[in-house]
């Protein structure tokens, strides 16, 4: 079924990636980072119906390129706030549910035309938070588009009565119609697009919600809320509450008055929270949806028949893209032993041309992990991997004050080794061998995850074998196993990687409504 179209904007396109060798577009990007910069440091509230809260114990995020750059402060929000939170949402929802999904839909696309207006500085902001690169960033402020058009269309297309098969004697349809409210827990590592994308999702299906963004993130979180609240949004429909995930996210899911969470994050999290919201308290009277994204131990397997330079290309760029802080990064190689020689000297040599330093300099390719203590995660994981492997590149801190590490590729990993098992979520890579295509897919399934992974093969058989037994959510073929397109390639995961979600898919907004059918019986005159 074809994505519904806009009167003013036609068929759903993907916004297009920014140019930045253009010498305009580098300049408009140096403008917006200077403007960004002299807005560092300031604080932010928490908006509960549209009401500025202010409490005395606060957060603070920080630039990962330089810890003692403070860019945002924001308020530790307690479960009394939490629950009023929700409390308000519930209230709105009465109104907000009845605004036509044509109006819905037209917030959407207002929010997307600011962002286009303001890309520059959502990148900037991007670099600075959760220090991603020029590139990394202006990425993902086009999916944060993205997801407001292709959404946008979607809701037009579910509006009004759905066909069901007619019986004679009766006049019958089906029609969607939204839960309730919805608490959004989204993580840092894509601060611009997932936070937008469950946000504009659970509100253009007529839901209302409460916003906890990652505390590593909460400026970017609180730039995109603005946006919406200039769109049309109104302020009782989205609250924007920060605090620890422990104690306020952790009042937020368990409310009874909250309908469903959409939550991405790591598996422990989203565990958590699924057992928290199967719980029933007095006064809940439905059960929890709950929309879950979690980790992933991406692979990439290199069959003997593959094109090795290509491969050694989409490896590298899939394991360090980001500093390998993507839940689809690759991160284990798994490689015919009769090319493994040839495609890890080569790796070795590709990843050496990588530089690293702080993301406001377009120079560096990779820049800093988010925050001290996931450097200090990799760094242990690091040594665990140099008893568990051969390290072939990296295995060092990089130069400079920040978090920054060398991109890291441990060789000759067996299969069922901690560093080829758990999720390390950050730039290191393990390369291991297997004997024929048979043991590397018996490999690549061989984890409690299934999200992303990729095969490169020149053979037609082996390419649909994988297409049938490679049990990942989103199998890419002869390419790179990161970069999801919205429309393109519904994003979600099999197994511990979460409840298949499928982001920016026909089925993702079916999650944030329910089915209603209707039946009346035709009256003969």
């Amino acid at each position: 079924m074809a994505t519904a179209t806009h009167p003013r904007r036609g068929e759903f396109r993907n916004e297009p990636i920014t140019d930045f060798s253009s010498p305009e577009n580098r300049q408009a990007m140096e403008k917006a980072l200077e403007k960004v910069k002299a807005e560092l440091g300031r604080e932010y509230p928490i908006v509960i119906g549209g009401e500025e809260i202010r409490v005395a114990e606060k957060m603070r995020s920080t630039n990962p390129s330089h810890p003692e750059q403070v860019v945002g402060v924001f308020q530790k929000g307690t479960p009394e706030l939490a629950h009023k939170a929700v409390e308000t949402a519930h209230r709105a929802f009465e109104t907000w549910k009845r605004v036509p999904a044509a109006e819905r839909a037209e917030c959407l696309f207002r929010a997307a035309d600011l962002l286009r207006k303001r890309r520059f500085e959502m990148d900037a902001w991007l670099v600075y938070e959760v220090g991603k690169t020029w590139p990394e960033a202006d990425a993902d402020v086009a999916e944060a588009i993205d997801f407001c058009e292709f959404y946008g269309r979607e809701m037009l297309r579910l509006a009004g009565p759905q066909k069901v098969v007619p019986v004679p004697g009766e006049k019958n349809y089906l029609a969607y119609i939204p839960l309730g409210v919805g608490v959004v827990i989204p993580p840092w590592n894509f601060p611009s697009a997932i936070p937008l994308g469950m946000t504009a999702a659970s509100l253009v299906t007529g839901n209302t919600v409460v916003l906890k963004p990652s505390g590593d993130s909460a400026t970017i979180a609180w730039k995109l809320v603005e946006t919406l609240y200039e769109a049309g949004i109104p302020k009782d429909a989205l609250n924007f509450l920060t605090g620890p995930g422990s104690t306020s996210g952790e009042a937020l899911v368990a409310d009874p008055k909250t309908r469903f969470i959409a939550f991405t994050g790591s598996k422990e999290a989203g565990l958590r929270i699924g057992e928290v919201a199967s719980k029933a308290p007095k006064g809940q009277l439905w059960i929890k949806r709950t929309v879950l994204e979690m980790g992933g131990k991406d692979a990439i397997v290199v069959d003997e028949e593959a094109d090795v330079d290509a491969a050694v290309e989409g490896v590298a760029v899939s394991a360090f893209g980001y500093q390998g802080q993507k839940c689809s990064a690759c991160s284990r190689a798994i490689v015919s032993e009769k090319i493994y020689k040839e495609f890890v000297d080569k790796l070795a040599k590709r990843v050496a041309t990588i530089k690293v330093g702080p993301s406001e300099d377009p120079a560096n390719w990779m820049g800093p992990v988010v925050n001290e203590a996931a450097l200090k995660s990799i760094q242990e994981y690091i040594e665990v991997g140099k008893k568990e492997g051969r390290v072939i590149a990296g295995g060092n801190r990089a130069p400079g004050n920040g978090y920054f590490l060398e991109p890291t590729v441990i060789a000759d990993v067996k299969p069922d080794a901690r560093i080829a098992q758990e999720e390390i979520f950050g730039p290191v890579l393990a390369v291991i061998p297997a004997k024929d295509f048979d043991d590397a897919l018996k490999i690549a399934n061989g984890t409690e995850f299934g999200l992303t992974g990729a095969v490169y093969s020149k053979n037609p058989k082996k390419i649909e074998r994988a297409t049938e037994e490679f049990h990942v959510g989103n199998l890419y073929l002869n390419r790179k196993c990161t970069g999801a397109m919205v429309g393109a390639h519904p994003f979600g995961g099999f197994n511990m990687s979460g409840t298949d979600s499928k982001a920016g898919g026909q089925d993702y907004l079916l999650l944030f409504l329910q089915a209603k059918s209707v039946a009346e019986k035709v009256q003969k005159n």
